[in-house]
């Protein structure tokens, strides 16, 4: 009932607030590799990866976002009526194969997986947490 789309809300914004600390350290993993690896004395590139992460997870906080309002809707009425069911459904599976596309394609080398996780967070995070909301819609 009510306690429940309240700790959604509540977990949404714990969400939004763990993102705003990963972003700082992923940024940082990602330039320490990028000094080991090479030197470069270009940092655009830099800036635009950076902007990139940055579009992904504010992208991130507002699709997971974009959810509740319909959970809240649902709720007041108790009733889902006016729901368009197919869309909910499409979505679920555009989420879930977004997301498995981007697990499946993880490197080999096992010393890589965490930082390609890191580095795919946002969208992991937006694809499987918008899936796991869209089952509580529907």
């Amino acid at each position: 009932g009510g306690k429940s789309l309240k700790n959604f809300c509540v977990t949404w914004v714990v969400v939004c607030i763990a993102l705003w600390v990963i972003l700082p350290c992923q940024m940082s993993l990602r330039n320490q590799e990028q000094r080991k690896v090479m030197e470069r004395s270009d940092n655009s590139l830099d800036m635009i990866e950076m902007s990139g992460f940055i579009c992904g997870y504010i992208s991130c906080v507002f699709y997971l976002g974009s959810r509740f309002p319909q959970l809240y809707k649902n709720f007041r009425r108790r009733s889902t009526e006016g729901t368009s069911y197919l869309l909910f459904a499409l979505a679920m599976v555009g989420n879930c194969t977004y997301g498995l596309s981007l697990v499946l394609k993880m490197p080999t080398p096992e010393s890589s997986r965490a930082l390609y996780l890191l580095r795919h967070l946002p969208w992991l995070i937006g694809s499987f947490g918008v899936l796991f909301l869209d089952i509580f819609v529907s």
